[in-house]
């Protein structure tokens, strides 16, 4: 019985004993985990060919989207955008959105008014006709411009818009440090879809942004 008695109790201190180990555990593989977040991303960004960006003669908006395209009855890919990424959003019968809320995430603003919003391009249209798109047909470019399945287009502030431009992540970076490492695994991942090249300076930039991943 006291064999018993002692085997039962070494059984409970075993198991006490592993419990509290757990929670150490746990916290010791986090950070781990975290530091991983950019992985995927800079492995895709790995694959991409480093080179000089190409001309930008030829480049005319129109050469992408001359108008935005339409996927669903009278709704067109902006509109589409604008109804996923809102909150409360109404529409018309023309499929516009008239009301709604929206949270744009480059500098953390809430826009209450569709004329405080935009619909932007992640990579620039004329940034991708350098790093590719000049090459590829009309309908490739028009697709791109319209791309509902990876990351191109977000709603954000007219302002923000506008302070980016056509620029790339080693000109221009969202206000907001906490998206950095959602706009650049966004920008790597349209990039690396279509095999679009990147040049020195911005594989540069992009690597800065993905070491905020986890933080």
């Amino acid at each position: 019985m006291a064999g018993i008695m002692i085997s039962i109790s070494r059984t409970f201190q075993v198991a006490v004993l592993s419990l509290a180990v757990l929670p150490i555990t746990a916290v010791a593989i986090a950070p781990q985990a975290a530091a991983d977040a950019g992985a995927p991303a800079r492995r895709m960004l790995a694959q991409l060919k480093v080179a000089k960006p190409l001309s930008l003669r030829g480049y005319s908006h129109r050469r992408f989207q001359p108008r935005w395209a339409h996927h669903k009855g009278e709704c067109d890919a902006r509109e589409v955008v604008l109804t996923r990424q809102g909150r409360g959003v109404r529409r018309n019968g023309a499929c516009q959105a008239v009301k709604g809320v929206w949270h744009s995430p480059y500098d953390g603003k809430v826009l209450k008014s569709v004329k405080q919003i935009d619909v932007d391009h992640v990579v620039p249209l004329a940034y991708a006709w350098r790093s590719g798109a000049k090459r590829w047909s009309q309908a490739k470019r028009r697709a791109f411009a319209n791309d509902l399945s990876r990351p191109e287009l977000v709603v954000v502030s007219h302002s923000a818009n506008m302070a980016k431009g056509g620029q790339g992540p080693q000109s221009w970076r969202p206000p907001r440090r906490a998206y950095w490492c959602r706009y650049a695994t966004s920008w790597i991942t349209v990039k690396y879809h279509y095999r679009l090249l990147v040049t020195r300076a911005e594989k540069v930039a992009l690597l800065n942004m993905l070491r905020t991943c986890g933080r």
